[in-house]
């Protein structure tokens, strides 16, 4: 098995999703032996905001050396997505929604052709028979509520590229009593497979 691990916290050190990510993580691991794992820190990775030279690059047909190079990064966060199994995201919400560097990643990684193809019926996403955890962290907003525009956009965005199956491990509303949570959230844990 193939897992791809994606953690955007900002909090370095002490972070609630991406612990918790971790601990997904370890337990697929553990559970499928010889996996393999990849690691991202969107925060910490210097995730380029798209610009007119990577756009352009985008739907060229032929592309220039410049364009080919503003590339490199996404082709290889993109080949990361096509060749894993499962993708575990580790993502706080900031002010009700993601970090702006997982946008940025999400950016990167929606690659027409590659991920997701056009179609006569609109867009259909190419990342079929993956599996995703996303694991959420919050101060206040409850996940799934109609202030979460973070796991509503992370599973939309999943949708768009063909990765429908997919699993929250919530840790929300953690200013209100966090022992209760941390603890609903290690129990989903270990029922991972």
């Amino acid at each position: 098995m193939k897992i791809l691990n994606i953690n955007s916290s900002s909090n370095n050190t002490a972070s609630t999703s991406t612990s918790f990510a971790e601990k997904v993580v370890a337990k697929l691991v553990s559970e499928n032996k010889g996996s393999s794992v990849i690691s991202r820190r969107t925060t910490y990775s210097d995730l380029p905001f798209i610009d007119e030279t990577m756009l352009g690059a985008y739907f060229a047909q032929e592309r220039t050396e410049e364009q080919k190079e503003a590339l490199k990064l996404s082709d290889e966060l993109t080949n990361e997505v096509l060749n894993a199994d499962v993708l575990v995201i580790g993502a706080p919400i900031y002010n009700f929604s993601v970090p702006a560097s997982l946008k940025a990643y999400f950016d990167l990684i929606a690659r027409a052709g590659l991920t997701f193809k056009y179609t006569e019926k609109g867009p259909v996403g190419l990342l079929e028979n993956k599996k995703a955890y996303i694991v959420m962290a919050s101060g206040g907003t409850e996940i799934g509520s109609e202030t979460d525009f973070a796991g509503n956009y992370i599973k939309l965005f999943l949708g768009f590229l063909g990765v429908t199956d997919v699993e929250f491990v919530k840790l929300d509303q953690l200013m209100f009593g966090s022992e209760p949570v941390i603890e609903k959230a290690n129990q989903k844990i270990a029922t991972i497979s």
